[in-house]
Protein backbone atom coordinates (compact mmCIF):
# COMPACT_ATOMS: atom_id res chain seq x y z
CA UNK A 1 0.00 0.00 0.00
CA UNK A 2 2.60 2.27 0.86
CA UNK A 3 4.41 1.30 -2.48
CA UNK A 4 1.71 2.62 -4.13
CA UNK A 5 0.99 5.78 -2.45
CA UNK A 6 4.57 6.98 -3.27
CA UNK A 7 4.17 6.01 -6.71
CA UNK A 8 1.88 8.66 -7.80
CA UNK A 9 3.39 11.08 -9.73
CA UNK A 10 1.57 13.98 -7.50
CA UNK A 11 3.24 12.66 -4.39
CA UNK A 12 6.80 11.99 -6.26
CA UNK A 13 6.68 15.71 -7.39
CA UNK A 14 6.00 16.75 -4.28
CA UNK A 15 8.53 14.72 -2.29
CA UNK A 16 11.26 15.92 -5.21
CA UNK A 17 10.29 19.23 -4.51
CA UNK A 18 10.57 18.80 -0.47
CA UNK A 19 13.67 17.36 -0.62
CA UNK A 20 15.60 20.72 -0.05
CA UNK A 21 14.46 20.74 3.60
CA UNK A 22 17.19 18.59 4.89
CA UNK A 23 19.65 20.24 3.06
CA UNK A 24 19.14 22.70 4.84
CA UNK A 25 17.68 22.01 7.97
CA UNK A 26 21.19 23.93 10.03
CA UNK A 27 20.85 26.27 13.14
CA UNK A 28 20.58 29.98 11.71
CA UNK A 29 23.83 30.51 13.40
CA UNK A 30 25.26 27.77 10.44
CA UNK A 31 24.19 30.61 7.52
CA UNK A 32 26.19 33.57 9.20
CA UNK A 33 28.50 35.00 6.61
CA UNK A 34 31.15 34.30 8.87
CA UNK A 35 30.48 30.82 9.23
CA UNK A 36 32.45 28.20 6.60
CA UNK A 37 29.55 25.98 6.90
CA UNK A 38 26.78 27.79 4.79
CA UNK A 39 27.92 26.83 1.39
CA UNK A 40 27.43 23.10 1.28
CA UNK A 41 23.58 23.49 2.08
CA UNK A 42 23.49 25.81 -0.45
CA UNK A 43 25.43 23.95 -3.10
CA UNK A 44 23.41 21.08 -2.55
CA UNK A 45 20.06 22.76 -2.48
CA UNK A 46 21.27 24.22 -5.80
CA UNK A 47 21.77 20.75 -7.48
CA UNK A 48 18.73 19.45 -5.81
CA UNK A 49 16.56 22.19 -7.79
CA UNK A 50 18.51 21.17 -11.25
CA UNK A 51 17.67 17.91 -10.90
CA UNK A 52 13.70 18.88 -9.73
CA UNK A 53 13.99 21.00 -12.76
CA UNK A 54 14.98 18.41 -15.20
CA UNK A 55 12.79 15.52 -13.66
CA UNK A 56 9.75 17.51 -12.91
CA UNK A 57 9.67 20.67 -15.66
CA UNK A 58 11.87 18.96 -18.26
CA UNK A 59 10.19 15.06 -18.04
CA UNK A 60 13.98 13.65 -18.94
CA UNK A 61 14.30 10.29 -19.19
CA UNK A 62 18.02 10.27 -18.30
CA UNK A 63 19.35 8.93 -15.34
CA UNK A 64 21.98 11.58 -14.30
CA UNK A 65 18.93 14.11 -12.33
CA UNK A 66 17.86 11.11 -9.92
CA UNK A 67 21.77 10.25 -9.30
CA UNK A 68 22.27 14.36 -8.75
CA UNK A 69 19.16 14.08 -6.04
CA UNK A 70 20.95 10.63 -4.61
CA UNK A 71 24.51 12.46 -5.04
CA UNK A 72 23.11 15.55 -2.92
CA UNK A 73 21.10 13.18 -0.12
CA UNK A 74 24.53 11.33 0.29
CA UNK A 75 26.75 13.86 0.74
CA UNK A 76 24.40 15.51 3.03
CA UNK A 77 24.60 12.08 5.18
CA UNK A 78 28.66 12.60 4.91
CA UNK A 79 29.05 15.97 5.94
CA UNK A 80 26.89 16.02 8.70
CA UNK A 81 28.37 12.61 9.72
CA UNK A 82 31.84 14.31 9.53
CA UNK A 83 30.91 17.62 11.36
CA UNK A 84 28.41 15.64 14.30
CA UNK A 85 31.57 15.63 16.54
CA UNK A 86 33.01 19.16 15.93
CA UNK A 87 29.52 20.85 16.62
CA UNK A 88 28.21 18.16 19.32
CA UNK A 89 29.32 21.09 22.43
CA UNK A 90 29.98 24.66 22.29
CA UNK A 91 31.04 26.78 24.33
CA UNK A 92 28.93 29.51 26.23
CA UNK A 93 30.34 31.68 28.50
CA UNK A 94 33.82 29.76 28.92
CA UNK A 95 31.46 26.32 30.09
CA UNK A 96 31.04 23.75 27.39
CA UNK A 97 27.65 22.93 26.90
CA UNK A 98 25.78 20.27 24.30
CA UNK A 99 24.55 21.90 21.21
CA UNK A 100 21.04 19.79 21.03
CA UNK A 101 19.89 21.67 18.66
CA UNK A 102 22.65 21.31 16.13
CA UNK A 103 22.45 17.18 17.36
CA UNK A 104 18.50 17.00 16.67
CA UNK A 105 18.62 18.94 13.21
CA UNK A 106 22.07 16.53 11.82
CA UNK A 107 20.31 13.40 12.93
CA UNK A 108 16.94 14.35 11.76
CA UNK A 109 18.59 15.44 8.39
CA UNK A 110 20.50 12.04 8.39
CA UNK A 111 17.64 9.95 8.79
CA UNK A 112 15.49 12.09 5.76
CA UNK A 113 18.09 12.12 3.58
CA UNK A 114 18.54 8.27 3.79
CA UNK A 115 14.87 7.81 3.09
CA UNK A 116 14.93 10.22 0.62
CA UNK A 117 18.07 7.83 -1.33
CA UNK A 118 16.31 4.97 -0.95
CA UNK A 119 13.24 6.62 -2.06
CA UNK A 120 14.96 8.30 -5.52
CA UNK A 121 16.30 4.49 -6.03
CA UNK A 122 13.08 2.53 -6.69
CA UNK A 123 12.46 2.14 -10.05
CA UNK A 124 8.68 2.63 -10.00
CA UNK A 125 9.20 5.73 -8.61
CA UNK A 126 11.03 6.72 -11.46
CA UNK A 127 8.65 5.20 -13.63
CA UNK A 128 6.01 6.81 -12.59
CA UNK A 129 6.72 10.38 -13.74
CA UNK A 130 6.86 8.61 -17.39
CA UNK A 131 4.47 6.70 -17.26
CA UNK A 132 1.66 9.58 -16.11
CA UNK A 133 3.27 11.72 -19.19
CA UNK A 134 2.28 9.05 -21.68
CA UNK A 135 -0.71 8.11 -20.54
CA UNK A 136 -1.70 11.97 -20.70
CA UNK A 137 -0.18 12.05 -23.90
CA UNK A 138 -2.14 9.51 -25.73
CA UNK A 139 -5.69 10.58 -23.78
Amino acid sequence: MLRKLITKPSVVITLLIVQIIPLLMFPPKSFSPTSQEWWLPVLLAVLVIIADVQIIVRRTTALWPWYLVSFSQGFNVISRLMMFMPHASESVGGVITVDYLYLGLSIVSVLISALYIFFSELPDVRMSLYTSKSTSASA
